[in-house]
């Protein structure tokens, strides 16, 4: 049996994986394994934000895969897996429609208020002083990144008569939505700016001074990509001084920890990276899994290999 290190939470990945394979418990970190277990590793199942470093690669002798259960994948060190003749692959699509239902949900959730008006209600306090809300129907969306998510983000967008536009490195085939190729000048043209890039190099702190001071004293952002998008301390600023009127994170720069700055503020709603925590995306993301333990297993294709493999193919 092929032996897997199991580096994400989930049941339902043990129950899918342990029908088939022998795992083995990697939460504690591999200094918690003893070395004849971590000889026997093959293949090591993680996610974006836990990855895998070259150190933690060196520690496993015969692994041969690298599996995410999501879209991401920053934090797995690609080029040293490969200099290690170690295969990645990713989720890439499997959570879309669950990370832009609850995108929606805390775009509502922000900008009516739902939370406080939780919080008062059950405290007695019958309708509370906060006073009217934005509506969300017929306020412009902006989102950066039009993947899976950005997409069905889009379309949901949609229902709410909420014109489109969005930022990403090329336009795309989507005559109803308006490209812009510069995000400072996207969010000056949005109500709400809504963040569905990965993280890495490329996005880090795209979100910052400039871009906030764009959105605007009406502008909202919602973040249900990765926390290092976004400069922390100029959000803490922005909404601290009211140059944007709120925000939605789902996701943070150091998680599991969160500033207190931003868990005391008013204007902020917070999700502990759930988006994509549901129990059907964690089923699909558990039998794509074991199709591409099967195929590395069997020297067979990879069904969903990250898009740097194909360069590495042709390299």
């Amino acid at each position: 049996m092929t032996d897997i290190l199991l580096r994400v939470e989930g049941p339902v990945y043990q129950a899918a994986l342990g029908q088939y394979f022998t795992v083995h418990d990697g939460s504690k970190g591999l200094d918690a394994l003893p070395p004849e277990i971590l000889a026997k590793i093959r293949v090591v199942v993680t996610n974006g934000t836990v990855g895998l470093t070259a150190a933690e690669m060196d520690l496993l002798p015969n692994l041969g895969l690298i599996s995410t259960v999501g879209t991401g994948y920053e934090k797995v060190q690609i080029h040293e897996a490969f200099a290690r003749d170690i295969d990645v692959t990713h989720a890439a699509g499997t959570n879309a429609v669950a990370v832009a239902e609850h995108t929606i949900g805390m775009i509502i959730g922000l900008m009516r208020k739902l939370a406080r008006y939780d919080e008062t209600t059950r405290a007695g306090q019958w309708r509370g002083a906060m006073g009217p809300t934005p509506m969300v129907s017929g306020k412009r969306i902006g989102i950066f990144g039009m993947g899976g998510v950005g997409r069905r983000v889009a379309q949901l967008a949609e229902a709410f008569g909420m014109p489109v536009s969005y930022c990403s490195r090329t336009a795309k085939d989507t005559p109803n939505w308006a490209f812009v190729s510069d995000l400072e000048t996207l969010a000056a043209q949005v109500d709400v700016l809504v963040l569905t890039v990965p993280g890495g190099p490329e996005t880090h702190h795209a979100v910052n001074e400039a871009v906030l001071a764009a959105l605007g004293p009406d502008g909202y952002v919602v973040n249900v990509g990765r926390g290092s998008v976004v400069k922390t301390e100029a959000l803490i600023e922005a909404l601290h001084s009211g140059r944007i009127a709120g925000a939605a994170l789902d996701v943070f720069e150091d998680e599991p920890h969160i500033p207190e700055e931003l868990r005391r503020s008013p204007d902020v709603l917070l999700s502990p990276h759930v988006a994509g925590l549901a129990l059907e995306v964690q089923e699909l993301s558990a039998a794509l899994l074991k199709r591409n333990i099967d195929a590395f297993t069997a020297k067979a294709p990879l069904v969903s290999p990250v898009p740097e493999m194909a360069q590495r193919t042709t390299g």
